[in-house]
C-alpha cells in the first residue's frame, strides 16, 4: 500500500532552471568565467552546489576561493525566479491525510529559504537536503533516512525526479521511480503533470501501471 509520496525539488516542484541559471552565471562572471554552456546547464540542474562549483571551475587554480564566494553569497534574489510546476499544490492537498510527503534533494543551504519563500515549508512532513547527509544523491543515504523516518518498506513509497540521478537515487533504494515530464528516463511509472497525480496514486492503490 502506498503510504509515503516523496519529490525532487528543482524541475520538479519548481521550475528552477533559470535562477539557477543566473545564480551560477553571477559566480563565474565575477571570476572572469564565461556563462554557462548548454552541457553545465545540464550539469547544475541535479548536482549539489559543490559538485557544480568543481564542475564549473575544473583548472581554475584557486577552487577555494571560489567556494568562499559561494558560502558567502546570498541566494534569496534569485528565489523569485523559481516557478511552481502546473497543479503541484493541488495534488500535495490531494495526497492529504493519507499519504506522507517528503523532499529529497540535492540543495543544501537554499532549501528550506526556497520553501518558505513559495509557502510550501508545512506541506512536507520531512525535508532531507544535501547538508543533511553524508553522501548526497544519487546515494541512497536521504532516502534511507527517509524510510527509516516514517518506519516504511520501499514498496510503500514512491519517489518523482526528473533527471538520470534521481533515476538512479531511487533505483539504489528500491523504491519505485515516478519519472516527471521526462520520457527518456527508465521509470516504473511515468507522470506529465501533476493534474494526473491523483490517478497516478488511485492506480497505484489498485495496482495497475500508469
Amino acid at each position: 500500500m502506498l503510504k509515503l509520496v516523496a519529490f525532487d525539488c528543482d524541475g520538479v516542484l519548481f521550475d528552477s532552471l533559470k535562477a539557477n541559471i543566473a545564480f551560477y552565471n553571477t559566480i563565474l562572471g565575477h571570476f572572469g568565467q564565461p556563462p554557462l554552456s548548454l552541457a553545465a546547464q545540464d550539469y547544475i540542474h541535479s548536482h549539489t552546489v559543490w559538485e557544480s562549483l568543481e564542475y564549473l571551475f575544473q583548472g581554475y587554480p584557486d577552487l577555494g576561493e571560489v567556494v568562499r564566494l559561494a558560502r558567502s553569497f546570498d541566494y534569496t534574489p534569485f528565489i523569485p525566479m523559481m516557478v511552481d510546476e502546473p497543479f503541484l499544490r493541488e495534488f500535495l492537498r490531494f495526497l492529504r491525510p493519507g499519504h506522507f510527503t517528503a523532499l529529497a534533494t540535492n540543495r543544501t543551504t537554499t532549501t528550506q529559504a526556497v520553501l518558505h519563500y513559495h509557502g510550501l515549508t508545512h506541506d512536507f512532513d520531512l525535508v532531507v537536503s544535501a547538508q543533511d547527509v553524508s553522501r548526497p544523491k544519487p546515494h541512497p543515504e536521504s532516502f534511507v533516512r527517509i524510510l527509516a523516518h516514517f518506519g516504511l518498506a520501499p514498496r510503500e513509497a514512491i519517489y518523482i525526479g526528473d533527471t538520470k540521478v534521481d533515476e538512479a537515487f531511487a533505483a539504489a533504494a528500491g523504491v519505485p521511480f515516478v519519472a516527471y515530464r521526462n520520457p527518456g528516463l527508465q521509470a516504473a511509472h511515468h507522470l506529465d503533470s501533476f493534474a494526473a497525480g491523483p490517478a497516478l496514486v488511485q492506480a497505484l492503490a489498485g495496482g495497475r501501471r500508469q
